[in-house]
C-alpha cells in the first residue's frame, strides 16, 4: 500500500528520475571524454550535468506544476533548490579544487621520497561549474514537465 503511494507520487518520481538520468548522462559523458568506464561516476558527485541540480530542480518544478507557483510546496522546494545549487558552485567546487592541489602535493612529496601514502588522495569530483549546474537544472525541469504533464 505505501509502496503504491510512493510510486504514484509524481514529485518523488520526478526528483528520483532527475537524479538517475543525470547520473547516467554524467557517466556516459565522462566515458566519452576519458575513453574509460568508471563505475564511481554512476553514484559520485561532480561532473556534467549536475545531478544535485537536476534532482532539486525536478523537485521544485514538479511541485510548481502540481500545486502552483504560489503554493507552500513550491516555495520550500524552490528555496531548497537555490541553496543546493549555490552550494554546488561555491563551497563544494572550491573543496574539489583544493583537493586537486593537495593531491598534486602528495604525489610530489611521494616522488621526493617523503613518507606519504599515495592511496590517501582526496576526491576531486565534488563541486560543479556554473554550466554543469545550469545543465542539471534544465534537465530536471524538463523531466518534471515530462512526468507531470
Amino acid at each position: 500500500m505505501y509502496i503504491n503511494e510512493l510510486f504514484s507520487n509524481k514529485i518523488f518520481i520526478s526528483a528520483v528520475t532527475g537524479w538517475l538520468v543525470a547520473q547516467i548522462l554524467k557517466t556516459l559523458i565522462h566515458m566519452a571524454l576519458t575513453k574509460s568506464f568508471q563505475a564511481e561516476r554512476l553514484v559520485g558527485s561532480g561532473g556534467m550535468p549536475s545531478s544535485h541540480s537536476s534532482t532539486v530542480c525536478a523537485l521544485a518544478a514538479s511541485s510548481g506544476i502540481l500545486y502552483g507557483l504560489g503554493s507552500f510546496e513550491f516555495a520550500v522546494t524552490a528555496i531548497f533548490a537555490i541553496v543546493v545549487m549555490y552550494d554546488a558552485m561555491g563551497v563544494r567546487r572550491e573543496t574539489g579544487r583544493q583537493s586537486k592541489v593537495l593531491n598534486e602535493m602528495i604525489e610530489l612529496f611521494f616522488h621526493m621520497g617523503k613518507n606519504v601514502n599515495v592511496e590517501d588522495t582526496l576526491r576531486e569530483f565534488i563541486g560543479h561549474t556554473p554550466l554543469q549546474v545550469l545543465a542539471g537544472a534544465i534537465l530536471g525541469i524538463a523531466l518534471a514537465f515530462l512526468i507531470c504533464l
